[in-house]
């Protein structure tokens, strides 16, 4: 019984550091964000409980609902784009039979862990509308178009054109789909390739082979990546921060960037925290659908053997 105690003590205080980090730099943070999302605070004077007035002004807060729908589309179009182009990568990488595979793949990962900082301010210098890499590609091919068909098309204005700027962020955001795409040829080679083999007996083709074969084996890295991809989606931020700071015409406004700007360029530290509250319920909701939906297409081998 002495032994037990002692061991107990001990693992305590090991574990005491990392409990006392846990409750002043999470719980207790987490606890009186609750407490501010019902006050008027401004960091500046006291807390002034309001109640729920800070919920009932966002739901009539113009701007609250651009940023919920600037964040939606974001991230139903770029992480079902990402997963699409992850899984491609992954599946050209495991294909090639030569050297050159492995720097293929170095080359497709290496973008992933670019500090995020770092490439918006390239892709901020790609995207310029008059001088940006990418423009300079578009152009003459959309010139040769233009004298081939007598059109007057002209290259987008990406992040200077509110109808160009989500979608320039999308496109940004599969530079970083290299981390997922480990993961998806991590699963590929763990597939078993007697199936391949019984599959092509049957007379499957290769597209019918990745449609019953490959994506089932795999489906639980893909809903893996597709809970974390939204979550991480939702929470969009420093892309928009460095790049538009929200503009042009609040177009890149995301939710995490207007609660970004109330809680510390307009001091409403009240009104930002009940926004925190307000995305927190949104991902339960979102992470809960995806789970009830496609959580039951998810095969797991050797389930209910």
């Amino acid at each position: 019984m002495k032994r037990s105690q002692s061991d107990f003590i001990a693992g305590f205080l090991f574990a005491l550091p990392y409990l006392i980090g846990l409750c002043v730099f999470a719980l207790y943070p987490i606890a009186m964000s609750f407490y501010y999302s019902f006050t008027r605070y401004d960091i500046f004077s006291s807390p002034e409980w309001i109640g729920l007035a800070n919920y009932t002004e966002l739901f009539g807060d113009r701007f609250f609902w651009t940023s919920i729908y600037n964040t939606l589309y974001y991230t139903f179009i770029s992480v079902p784009l990402g997963m699409l182009v992850a899984v491609a990568a992954g599946i050209a990488v495991e294909c090639q039979k030569f050297r050159g595979s492995l720097s293929s793949g170095l080359s497709f990962f290496l973008p992933s862990i670019t500090p995020l900082v770092a490439a918006s301010l390239l892709w901020l210098w790609i995207f310029n509308a008059r001088f940006g890499l990418l423009n300079s590609v578009i152009t003459p091919v959309l010139d040769f178009l233009n004298d081939f068909l007598d059109s007057s098309l002209t290259a987008p204005g990406w992040l200077a054109d509110p109808s160009w700027s989500k979608p320039a962020l999308i496109l940004m955001s599969l530079w970083g789909v290299g981390g997922t795409m480990v993961l998806y040829l991590a699963a590929l080679q763990d597939v078993p390739q007697s199936l391949y083999e019984v599959a092509e007996l049957d007379g499957a083709g290769p597209f019918r082979r990745f449609l019953s074969v490959t994506l089932p084996m795999i489906s639980p890295v893909l809903f893996f990546t597709l809970v974390m991809g939204l979550i991480a989606a939702f929470q969009v931020f420093l892309q928009a921060y460095v790049m538009t700071a929200g503009g042009p015409g609040d177009s890149t406004t995301f939710y995490c960037l207007y609660l970004f700007n109330n809680g510390f360029l307009y001091f409403r530290l009240g009104y930002a925290s009940a926004m925190a509250w307000i995305l927190f319920l949104l991902v339960i909701a979102v992470t809960f659908l995806v789970f009830k939906t496609t959580g039951r297409y998810v095969y797991y081998e050797g389930e209910g053997a």
